[in-house]
């Protein structure tokens, strides 16, 4: 459907903006193409990856919406285009998170990059919030945005986790980490430089309330 990417984008974002009647911000989700760049042993350039990602977020902010999450993402040079082609094409906030896993290593991406390389290449090429989502429950998150703190001291920090692991019953896939559980992590979260909390896989209205109710009786 690639012919349809302008009308399925500019439909997405109207309908959300309409859904929530100027009750909340609206930030329209831009997520990995999953091709590979020349570089990376694909066959995709960076002008390829700029072209897709343009149409793209031109469409979500004619629809209306207030900002941009670039989000689970594995390549710097993919999230790097889409930054850029979200700042030179639109006058909307970017934020943009990437996916790590643990390794022997540290913290990576699928690509090998570290949590202080992304939040840095990708604040460089003009994003607003840089961050992680996916991939962890909320206390491998905390270790993380330390990370992206130390290397980026004054630039705001969106984390978005999954509720736990994924686990496997039957042939269901469930996230078993609770609201409370989550919550309970929030405080170290915010003290790790978390400016923005949100959740990714597993996470329900239940989550971002118990979590929100933490943040709210935190404020001075």
């Amino acid at each position: 459907m690639a012919d349809k990417v302008v009308e399925f984008n500019h439909a997405a974002a109207a309908l959300v903006k309409e859904a929530v009647k100027g009750a909340a911000y609206v930030a329209a989700c831009v997520g990995p193409t999953g091709q590979l760049v020349e570089e990376e042993g694909g066959d995709l350039t960076p002008a390829d990856l700029y072209a897709a990602f343009k149409a793209q977020v031109v469409a979500l902010a004619e629809g209306g919406a207030d900002a941009f999450c670039i989000e689970t993402m594995l390549s710097l040079t993919e999230a790097i285009q889409a930054v850029k082609a979200a700042k030179e094409n639109t006058s909307l906030p970017v934020m943009c998170t990437f996916t790590f896993g643990e390794s022997p290593r540290g913290f990576r991406t699928m690509m090998g990059v570290t949590p202080e390389r992304a939040a840095k290449e990708v604040a460089a090429a003009g994003a607003d919030i840089v961050g992680a989502n996916c991939g962890n429950g909320i206390e491998k998150m905390i270790e993380i945005t330390w990370q992206m703190r130390a290397a980026l001291p004054n630039t705001p920090i969106l984390i978005q986790a999954n509720a736990g692991l994924p686990v496997l019953e039957g042939d269901k896939t469930v996230f078993k980490e609770t609201p409370e559980q989550m919550a309970s992590r929030v405080k170290e979260l915010i003290a790790a430089g978390a400016n923005i909390i949100g959740g990714c896989c597993g996470t329900t209205p239940a989550h971002i309330a118990a979590v929100a109710k933490v943040i709210r009786a935190g404020r001075p």
